[in-house]
């Protein structure tokens, strides 16, 4: 079993925001596999899909994005995964510019406190994570105003930037379900450099 979750915060008025990445980068695994993220299970909404013949758990933690890591721990618990090697968390990133995509094996929370509460819930920081940038472009301002550019809904422009770094999200996943987190690093974070390998 491979557990898949994506951050966010429940409730209509949050779903198109920038702090809703990963909420939204389930719903786009979702209907790639023509599956639906709504049991409730462990505090969270899930759905169940196979890739690459296996079968994963798709979750959308319902604790609010402060609190994640509540969601996360009892979902590691119940299908008694091993967080390095059987989680793959998907966040938004302030500090990456609106589409990016970046995989990383494990790290520091770096500011952000769903992947915070998720460390402090699991005892550790080795855990998968793919995350979508969501910086604006060319505002200092909004970086400021972090909290509030994060839970404001997201110009239709902006969103069209987002579905394609969405579309590059499903295909991450997919990349670390069938061939393992170092072959996606590999392959996502070299394409985001200036559009070319370094």
């Amino acid at each position: 079993m491979f557990l898949v979750v994506g951050l966010g915060n429940p409730g209509i008025e949050y779903q198109f925001t920038p702090h809703n990445a990963g909420f939204l980068a389930m719903d786009a695994l979702a209907d790639e596999y023509g599956a639906v993220v709504s049991n409730r299970r462990c505090r969270s909404l899930t759905g169940k899909v196979q890739i690459a013949g296996r079968e994963v758990i798709l979750a959308k933690p319902e604790t609010y994005m402060n609190l994640s890591g509540l969601a996360v721990a009892a979902l590691v618990r119940e299908f008694e995964a091993d967080p390095l090697k059987d989680l793959l968390v998907v966040y938004d990133e302030l500090d990456l510019p609106l589409g990016t995509v970046r995989v990383k094996e494990r790290g520091s929370p770096a500011g952000h406190n769903g992947a915070r509460s998720i460390t402090g819930s699991l005892g550790t920081s080795d855990w998968a994570r793919i995350r979508i940038g969501v910086g604006p472009a060319g505002s200092e301002d909004a970086f400021r105003r972090g909290k509030d550019y994060l839970l404001t809904p997201m110009r239709k422009a902006d969103l069209n930037v987002l579905g394609d770094a969405l579309d590059k999200a499903v295909k991450a996943v997919e990349t670390v379900v069938a061939r393992g987190v170092g072959a996606a690093m590999n392959e996502f974070n070299r394409r985001e450099q200036n559009g070319s390998a370094e």
